[in-house]
């Protein structure tokens, strides 16, 4: 089969493939041992950094669950370590900035770095060792949306509510859109940096997006996620948590090639919601990994059925593989779709 037939591709496309694709968010990573065996010793973000590390640890979920795509492993702050912001995630809590952006003066401090002079050597060297590995399974490069980096940087960690964020918003509208224009760019080079070493498909993350109300989400943050992913050159994806109440301006005016939805809404209603003129992702509840077997496939079969409303359907979660997962639920849901189809 040659990588233009892979079934995720044939989806996003708007087609719909014989077989349904299957892949999970966070595939890579805590759930597996091998992963956290290959992780002693080394912090999050230098394995990210680490070419032949990032690309084993790529690679291990398409070879346990016989996954339709790989997603390259890295982190969403990782592009701002590039651009030389100091951040480190910390066990247990996340990403932690050493100096948080809080006034105009820090955006302008942080808007001065100029997005075209990452570094992306690892990165590139890191998705072409998977690539070459893959053959005729598609790999998908990703990067955080500009809110929910903003909402990272403006708090200087992970929060709750985004308070400083959404205050910025409305308290200074011309510092809150130099930055979020700012890392805008920010992401889109690092979509562009993982594109041209050889991936398929770019997935926009927006985790933290369900804070927002309709109209900030339009007026705020919708342009400058529009101008992450505008002309990218291959299919795109973009996902957000939270997001029902304005799930159809994730699409982003057309420019998204399939969305993802959370666990929250039934497919069917979402892919009404959405139109016949985008591919869905989703959306199995990421709590029902951790239900017997019989509990999970039941819901996996309802997901499956209710994905047959949109034009094609990628079968992915809601969110991301909770760490504590038993990894053979995984390459269960793999099996039972690819043996359904």
């Amino acid at each position: 089969m040659a990588l233009s037939d892979a079934p995720l591709l044939r989806a996003l496309a708007g087609s719909r493939p014989e077989q349904t694709p299957v892949w999970f968010m966070r595939q890579a990573g805590r759930s597996l041992p091998e992963y956290r065996d290959l992780r002693v010793g080394t912090r999050m973000l230098d394995a990210c950094l680490t070419p032949d590390l990032a690309a084993e640890i790529t690679l291990q979920p398409v070879r346990r669950h016989g996954v339709d795509a790989a997603v390259f492993f890295s982190d969403i702050v990782i592009p701002l370590r590039l651009a030389g912001v100091e951040v480190e995630i910390e066990p247990g809590r996340g990403p932690v900035f050493a100096n948080p952006v809080r006034t105009a003066s820090d955006v302008d401090r942080i808007t001065a770095i100029d997005p075209a002079s990452l570094d992306g050597t690892a990165i590139a060297e890191a998705v072409g060792m998977v690539t070459a590995e893959l053959g005729d399974t598609p790999l998908i490069g990703f990067a955080g949306a500009p809110f929910t980096l903003a909402a990272y940087l403006l708090e200087g960690g992970p929060s709750k509510e985004h308070l400083r964020a959404r205050a910025m918003m409305h308290a200074d509208a011309e510092a809150w859109n130099r930055l979020a224009g700012w890392l805008a760019q920010v992401s889109r080079r690092f979509l562009e940096i993982q594109r041209d070493a050889g991936a398929s498909v770019v997935q926009l993350f927006d985790s933290w997006a369900g804070s927002l109300s309709p109209a900030d989400y339009r007026a705020f943050i919708a342009p400058h996620s529009t101008a992450t992913l505008q002309d990218i050159g291959i299919p795109s994806i973009h996902f957000g948590v939270g997001t029902g109440p304005f799930l159809s301006d994730m699409r982003l005016g057309g420019i998204a090639d399939g969305v993802g939805v959370d666990w929250r809404q039934p497919l069917d209603e979402a892919a009404r919601i959405l139109g016949p003129d985008v591919t869905v992702q989703g959306n199995i509840d990421p709590a029902l990994l951790g239900a017997p077997w019989p509990v999970l496939e039941a819901h996996v079969r309802d997901v499956l059925a209710r994905g047959r409303a949109a034009r094609a359907h990628i079968l992915n979660l809601g969110h991301g593989v909770p760490p504590e997962t038993d990894p053979d639920q995984l390459t269960r849901i793999v099996e039972l779709v690819h043996a359904d189809d």
